[in-house]
């Protein structure tokens, strides 16, 4: 793992998950600064049990080669305005922050006379277990070194992926990014459809989250494409073949998965601008 002096600010679900995935993978705690004014117990005690230096105030924080900043879109630009005696032209600042684009990530500290190295980052969800996906990038400053650093910092609760055009950002956060909530509603209306054939309501949620659950670690650790996956288990005339005429029909899930996507990806264009 590649190695630097973090400073992560916010202890909230995303920097919880992040450190915990620094730790369990063996980052050195002496290399990282936590910045939240009450973080919660679960956090205090990762903090307490590998003796992370915390201070409630980034004034308090030393210069690190890499800020963190895992806070809600609606204070970030409060946070921000914080850290930047912290930032200058050397070290990096990475945002996991939703709908904040680099121009704005930078704004503070250009304000301030720095020419900031910004990454803009977005994770999903299942970070929180490991089995997340997050895709960066990041402006003209930032250096190999620092890419490598966001690498394998982000590889420990998941996949990491890098575009050069931030405009995909917003596709992104479309499909993986917004993409959790699409599968548990998927479980959610699974499990209603076997409430109205007939199961109780308590076996049809097991069975609902169970598959959705099992399909997708199968998917995880198959070699094959999930199309293949799919003509696999569909016999012909067979059951699944009589569901998937309806879900892959005219109006069917393809058609309104490409709406939901559309939807998402305009609404992270809009919270940009």
């Amino acid at each position: 793992m590649s190695t630097g002096r973090i400073c992560l600010v916010g202890a909230g679900n995303m920097g919880g998950a992040m450190l915990g995935g620094w730790l369990e993978a063996g980052y050195d705690p002496d290399l990282v600064t936590v910045v939240d004014p009450s973080p919660p117990p679960a956090f205090v005690k990762l903090i307490l049990d590998h003796k992370i230096t915390h201070v409630e105030s980034a004034k308090d924080a030393a210069k690190p080669d890499l800020i963190l900043v895992a806070v809600k879109p609606q204070i970030i630009t409060t946070v921000l305005e914080g850290l930047t005696h912290l930032l200058d032209d050397e070290n990096a600042l990475l945002s996991v922050a939703a709908g904040t684009t680099i121009e704005n990530l930078a704004a503070p500290f250009k304000a301030a006379g720095t020419s900031p190295r910004i990454i803009r980052a977005m994770p999903n969800t299942p970070a929180q277990v490991g089995r997340g996906i997050t895709v960066c990038v990041g402006n003209y400053g930032v250096s190999n070194a620092q890419k490598e650093l966001v690498t394998s910092l982000l590889r420990s609760i998941g996949l990491v992926e890098w575009v050069e055009d931030e405009g995909l950002i917003d596709a992104v956060t479309g499909i993986s990014g917004s993409g959790p909530a699409y599968v548990f509603h998927m479980a959610e209306a699974l499990a209603k459809a076997g409430e109205k054939a007939g199961l109780p309501p308590e076996l049809a949620a097991s069975l609902a989250q169970a598959t959705v659950s099992g399909a997708g670690e199968l998917m995880r650790q198959s070699d094959l494409s999930p199309s293949t996956l799919r003509e696999n288990v569909t016999s012909p005339n067979g059951t699944t073949a009589a569901a998937l005429e309806v879900l892959m029909g005219a109006d069917g899930l393809s058609e309104l998965m490409e709406k939901a996507v559309a939807a998402a990806t305009n609404r992270s264009r809009e919270l940009a601008g």
